[in-house]
C-alpha cells in the first residue's frame, strides 16, 4: 500500500513537472515521439543533400554543401555517431565529423575519393522496415543511387539509426551501409 502511494506521488509530481508546475518552465522536457513520416521526411532530406553536392561545381561550393549535410543531418555534435561507408576498405569506419566530409567530397582519410561527388542525380530509399522505440528509430532496406551520366542505379543495403537532436529535428546516429553480397560460384 505504502509503495502504491509513495509511486503514484512520484508519478504526480514528475507529470506537474513536466506540465509546466513552475508556470510553464523549469520542468523536463518531453520529447516528442519520432514517426514514420519524420524518418522518410529525414531520408529524403539526406538524399537531396547528397544530388546537391554531386551539382554543385566548385571545390569551395561542394565541401560546404558536404560540411553542412553532415552538421545538420547527422548527431556528431551530440554524441557518438557509427558511420560505416558503403565505399570504404581500409578505414572502415568515420567517427568523427571531419571523416564523415571526406567520405562524401574527399579530404583526410586517403582512400576517400568524394562519394557524393559522383556525381547521383537522384536517390530513392526503399524501407524493408522501420523500428520506432519512442526517441529513436532504425530503418533498414535498400536505397538506389542514379548515376547523372549513364542514368543506371546502384542498388545499396543501409541501416540507418535516428535519434531526436536538441533541435527537434531527426540526426543520424548509425550510418551502415553496403553494396549487395554477390556469390562468386
Amino acid at each position: 500500500m505504502i509503495k502504491g502511494v509513495l509511486t503514484a506521488s512520484v508519478v504526480g509530481v514528475l507529470l506537474m513537472g513536466c506540465q509546466g508546475g513552475q508556470g510553464g518552465q523549469g520542468g523536463p522536457v518531453i520529447p516528442q515521439p519520432i514517426t514514420e513520416a519524420e524518418v522518410n521526411e529525414a531520408q529524403k532530406v539526406w538524399a537531396d543533400g547528397i544530388v546537391a553536392i554531386g551539382r554543385a561545381s566548385n571545390p569551395g561550393d561542394y565541401k560546404a554543401l558536404a560540411a553542412e549535410h553532415v552538421d545538420t543531418l547527422y548527431g556528431y555534435d551530440e554524441g557518438t555517431v557509427l558511420f560505416k561507408p558503403t565505399k570504404a576498405s581500409t578505414d572502415q569506419f568515420r567517427l568523427t565529423e571531419d571523416e564523415a566530409v571526406s567520405y562524401f567530397v574527399g579530404g583526410i582519410v586517403d582512400e576517400d575519393k568524394g562519394f557524393a561527388l559522383q556525381p547521383w542525380s537522384a536517390v530513392r530509399f526503399e524501407n524493408a522496415d522501420i523500428i520506432i522505440d519512442t526517441d529513436s528509430a532504425v530503418a533498414m532496406g535498400n536505397y538506389y543511387f542514379k548515376d547523372a551520366k549513364t542514368d543506371k542505379e546502384v542498388k545499396v543495403e543501409y541501416t540507418f539509426g535516428y535519434v531526436r537532436g536538441a533541435d527537434g529535428n531527426l540526426l543520424i546516429n548509425v550510418h551502415h551501409s553496403a553494396l549487395p553480397y554477390r556469390p562468386t560460384n
